[in-house]
């Protein structure tokens, strides 16, 4: 069986059905795959934001729960880092502040249990305690 140029080289095939494109080549367009692809981005921008939230989470979590100061730097360095990414990623994908709400909350699921699981001994609390809006958990030190 032959392999398609998608198979074998998507960079390749990346490169082609761009230049199909500009060129209004839409006979010769490879529709299945590139409906797969862009489907693919917007999934991928979506678990960016989700991912990029758990760790946020979990780190804030740690600086403000766990008692251990020589770690504050690297955590509060995570933090900074986080947020910078997710400010980035909610600049250039605007809708993804609709679904800011739903995704704060598996974060806060998931770094919770992530980080209650590191720190047996430390008494976490069951609810985020201060503001969950984006401008809030990406503008605020909570620890000052």
């Amino acid at each position: 069986m032959v392999k398609s140029l998608y198979e074998e080289d998507i960079l390749l095939w990346v490169e082609q059905t761009v230049k199909q494109l500009k060129a209004r080549d839409f006979a010769s367009l490879d529709l299945e795959h590139l409906i797969e692809e862009v489907e693919a981005l917007g999934v991928s921008q979506k678990r960016e934001l989700l991912s990029r939230l758990i760790v946020l989470m979990e780190h804030l979590l740690k600086r403000l729960y766990v008692d251990l100061a020589y770690d504050h730097n690297g955590w509060e360095r995570t933090i900074r880092t986080q947020r910078t990414e997710l400010d980035i990623l909610l600049s250039q994908v605007p809708s993804l502040k609709s679904l800011w709400d739903e995704n704060f909350l598996e974060a806060w699921r998931r770094a919770l249990v992530n980080v209650r699981g590191e720190y047996k001994a430390v008494s976490f609390p069951k609810e985020w305690p201060y503001g969950r809006d984006w401008q809030t958990i990406l503008k605020t030190d909570f620890w000052e």
